[in-house]
């Protein structure tokens, strides 16, 4: 498949991330797909560290989940490593998927000194094909010996599939008078509608955080952010979100408020660079959903809205089309009343009271409907129940990206 143009919603550049004490990074090129570039990743972090994870519900979810999800919570006075592959997900491989999944974390095992339960791997690319994971594990030794601190940008690269841009975040918070860091990187841009996890993110402090803890934050700030988020409304096999606390800055921040709040700025930052590498996607959309029942109802009206693709096909067209918003709502299984909506497109009010609003002019829906950050706003009049989703619109390169996938 040939490179693909970086998307005109990209970033200017790779920011900056702070260097995580605790933590190294390499990256190598295997060509498990991809010829003349790295497409494999290795993270390894000191004793001591929490690691903490959320990953796919999809009833056929990749092997490397299936082995992750039974690791979790293992003793952190050992190491732990992460190992990444792009261009082949390890989904619906049968048993020659667990027995590359064991291959890879004996190898890593072998090379770093950490047990095999402290080996998290992760693969992410075309569905229903052998691993290569001969051409994975003869890299294993390189990968070691390669190792930096200062490389989590390789690693950001090296886990890109159909990315046109890597993607990363950072935050530093003070905590009792010690300087805490975050950084973390991510690789999403097609298949993704997350259900309890999103596409692959690693996310990296060296602050002191207790694993059950760091566990329960994941999921909290997760349902804020990366589940909160839609490209295409598909949810992939594979997706994995791990965060690795190493300790390593000798701040505790177990439920520290303001770590929490910097840790949710780093994954919201990722959530959104990953909507905006949507495949095709020209237009950045934030749905805010008010007035429902209850927050359950507006999260289903806010994706109901989001994954439509009449919704979508018009904001790439820059359609001021509110009669598709109107649809999806009524569509979405939660309660609504006609006469009750209102709907704007950023400040400019387009319905209210189960009709077009009278101060409504065609061309103020249309002059927000041509920026680049659209900003759609629904309340449904029912109840203090509120939601934030985030979504991309729909064009024809997103056809032309998935008919030509696999070749």
């Amino acid at each position: 498949m040939a490179s693909l143009p970086i998307s005109p919603l990209a970033p200017d550049h790779f920011p900056d991330l702070p260097v995580i004490p605790g933590v190294k990074f390499s990256s190598a090129a295997a060509g498990v797909k991809y010829q003349n570039r790295d497409d494999v990743m290795l993270a390894v972090m000191d004793p001591g560290t929490s690691v903490a994870g959320v990953f796919t519900q999809s009833a056929t979810r990749s092997a490397p989940v299936l082995d992750c999800q039974i690791k979790l919570g293992d003793d952190p006075s050992h190491g732990a490593a992460f190992l990444v592959n792009s261009g082949n997900s390890n989904a619906f491989t049968g048993h020659y998927g667990q027995k590359s999944v064991e291959d890879i974390t004996s190898a890593v095992a072998e090379v770093t000194g950490f047990p095999k339960t402290r080996i998290f791997t992760a693969s992410t690319g075309v569905i229903g094909e052998p691993l290569p994971h001969d051409k994975i594990t003869a890299k294993i030794l390189d990968l070691n010996a390669s190792l930096c601190e200062g490389k989590i940008q390789d690693a950001a690269h090296a886990i890109m599939t159909t990315d046109t841009f890597a993607k990363g975040a950072e935050a530093t918070v003070e905590i009792d008078g010690k300087k805490v860091s975050i950084a973390g990187i991510a690789k999403g841009s097609g298949m993704i509608a997350p259900d309890m996890a999103t596409m692959l993110v690693y996310i990296f402090t060296d602050a002191i955080y207790e694993q059950d803890a760091l566990q329960n934050l994941l999921l909290k700030l997760t349902n804020k952010t990366f589940n909160c988020i839609t490209v295409d409304s598909d949810t992939s096999t594979s997706d994995s979100l791990m965060v690795a606390a190493t300790g390593a800055s000798g701040a505790d921040a177990t439920d520290n408020e303001s770590f929490e709040r910097a840790l949710q700025v780093v994954m919201k930052d990722l959530s959104h660079q990953v909507v905006r590498d949507g495949e095709g996607a020209t237009k950045f959309v934030e749905i805010q959903i008010t007035g429902a029942q209850n927050n359950v109802d507006a999260k289903k009206h806010g994706m109901s809205i989001a994954n439509s693709p009449l919704v979508k096909t018009a904001i790439a067209g820059e359609d001021p089309n509110w009669g598709r918003i109107v649809m999806a709502i009524g569509k979405s299984g939660a309660a609504a009343d006609r006469d009750l909506l209102s709907i704007s497109f950023g400040d400019v009010l387009v319905a209210e009271n189960g009709w077009v609003s009278p101060t409504y002019q065609e061309e103020d829906g249309v002059e927000h409907m041509k920026q680049q950050d659209i900003i759609l706003k629904v309340d449904l009049g029912l109840g203090d129940g509120c939601c934030t989703v985030w979504t991309c619109d729909l064009t024809h390169q997103y056809i032309s990206i998935n008919a030509d996938y696999r070749s």
